[in-house]
């Protein structure tokens, strides 16, 4: 990632400004320099435009690089809360309905909107959360040991390098339930104590 920051791109617009005048007075106390002159604004022009194009494209790896950051945090924060007691395979397969929905045309486009997603239910007349952790703020206190291993699940998923586990799956639910939606969908997959749809 390059990117240049005001301070060092004041400081090289500075020094080439002071190269050119030096340049411009040796050729007016010389009367040489045509070939100078010209080299000197070839480089500047070149110059100018290695700064812009680093810096923008630095710029745009930098977002990139948040972005991603981003993202991981959230899908790791649903995979610890949501599965950080389930066997290895139920929090890979948390992930993987995570980004399944994150890829749905149904639901919000990034990872954090779909964690953090919120519909007003009319037979509760509240907001229901899509992840119940989010709705009733059952975050628990973080064990670095499983958080790292949510982190690596989390990234494997999001980064598409994990075998599929629930494969299209966007529902699943704890078998202890069993929800009204759950009717009218298909089962794919039962992994602890969670079931796929």
């Amino acid at each position: 990632m390059v990117q240049f920051s005001p301070i060092s791109t004041s400081r090289i617009s500075r020094a080439l400004a002071t190269a050119w005048r030096n340049i411009v007075f040796y050729w007016h106390t010389h009367e040489k320099g045509g070939y100078v002159i010209l080299s000197v604004m070839v480089l500047l022009v070149v110059t100018f435009g290695v700064l812009v194009h680093f810096s923008i494209v630095g710029h745009g790896r930098s977002q990139d690089v948040r972005a991603r950051t981003q993202d991981l945090n959230c899908l790791t924060k649903n995979v610890y809360h949501e599965a950080r007691g389930e066997p290895v395979d139920g929090q890979y397969a948390v992930a993987e309905v995570t980004m399944n929905r994150v890829a749905s045309k149904h639901y919000p486009n990034t990872v954090c909107e779909v964690v953090y997603q919120a519909n007003f239910d009319v037979i509760r007349k509240r907001n229901v959360s899509a992840f119940s952790w989010t709705e009733l703020d059952m975050t628990a206190s973080v064990d670095g040991r499983i958080w790292k291993r949510a982190w690596k699940i989390a990234a494997e998923v999001y980064d598409e390098q994990a075998e599929l586990r629930v494969e299209g799956a966007l529902f699943y639910h704890s078998r202890y339930i069993r929800p009204r939606w759950s009717r009218r969908k298909r089962s794919i997959a039962k992994i602890g104590r969670h079931i796929f749809y």
